[in-house]
């Protein structure tokens, strides 16, 4: 019997030699590179002097950033910026502040006016015992002045429930991104709590602006618990309350139509970091001029595209 051992071990020395030589010498190829993405953070600054007046035509020199303590470089600066804005305005239609939804419509016709341009849109709900969407984003006034013709009152006021579906609403939207309220600040239906739509607003990076109806002059028979919980609402989101006193509701809008139109933008890419939370503090500082007020947002939610030192 012949064995075919022989012709094996021929064939394996054959594919031997003709394998190619492996190389002991390291590659001169550059080693692979992999990238990391980081989003870009916008901060919206108002810069006021010491009566509350507007301070413009400061530049990008002028600022200083930090996240968690941890200096930035500003990467992105404008002045007045032309953003498109996404605005929803939400009103009070329950039964404590009835007797000056008159006004309030009569205002927001006129603030509509005034502020949108035509990249802006804006979406009108109302929330009495529910919240119900009126009007969904649009720049057509006709639409918006039909809708605010068309409120309709209930008894109980869903507050926390309107900011955070008002915030759920902008969370999709590009550009600024602002909700703003219109009520005395009680809260009267079970639901959402204050905790839950402040989280949401700041998730959604959406800036507060109140306008605060005071039904009553006197404190004690007032909800100023409310009103504090909308001030604080404002400020932990970089927005901005007003009390309409005396229904003067008109300079209230006229306030914050300047307030949205005077506004810093600046923008920078986080410092690589390791964190034990996943929110960001944010601090913005002019280099000269101590005396002036700075307000914006104070941090926000890391995203997973945060990155993180390894």
């Amino acid at each position: 019997m012949n064995s075919i051992w022989p012709r094996f071990a021929l064939l394996t020395l054959v594919a031997l030699c003709a394998a190619p030589a492996i190389s002991q010498e390291p590659s001169n190829a550059p080693p692979p590179t992999f990238h990391v993405k980081v989003r870009l953070v916008n901060v919206f600054v108002n810069v006021t002097d010491a009566n509350g007046a507007p301070i413009g035509g400061l530049q990008q020199d002028d600022f200083t950033l930090s996240e968690d303590g941890v200096p930035q470089k500003i990467s992105y600066f404008e002045r007045q910026t032309d953003m498109p804005l996404s605005l929803v305005l939400a009103i009070d239609t329950s039964g404590s502040v009835r007797k000056d939804l008159d006004i309030e419509v009569r205002a927001a016709h006129d603030f509509m006016r005034a502020l949108l341009r035509p990249v802006d849109r804006l979406d009108l709900i109302e929330f009495n015992s529910s919240v119900r969407e009126v009007v969904p984003f649009t720049a057509d006034l006709r639409r918006l002045d039909w809708g605010l013709n068309n409120l309709i009152p209930g008894p109980a006021t869903a507050l926390y429930d309107a900011i955070y579906l008002s915030a759920q609403n902008l969370a999709p939207r590009s550009g600024r991104k602002v909700l703003v309220v219109i009520s005395d600040g009680g809260n009267t239906v079970k639901g959402v709590d204050y905790q839950q739509a402040l989280d949401q607003a700041i998730r959604d990076e959406v800036m507060v602006y109140s306008l605060i109806d005071i039904p009553i002059l006197n404190d004690a028979g007032r909800d100023t618990g409310g009103e504090h919980a909308l001030i604080t609402l404002s400020q932990e989101t970089g927005g901005k309350y007003y009390y309409a006193e005396f229904g003067d509701i008109s300079g209230a809008f006229r306030k914050i139509s300047e307030d949205l139109r005077t506004q810093y933008l600046i923008g920078y890419y986080p410092v690589q970091r390791r964190s034990q939370t996943d929110f960001r503090r944010i601090q913005v500082t002019l280099k000269s001029n101590s005396s002036w007020t700075l307000r914006y947002r104070p941090g926000y939610y890391a995203t997973p595209s945060t990155p993180l030192d390894q």
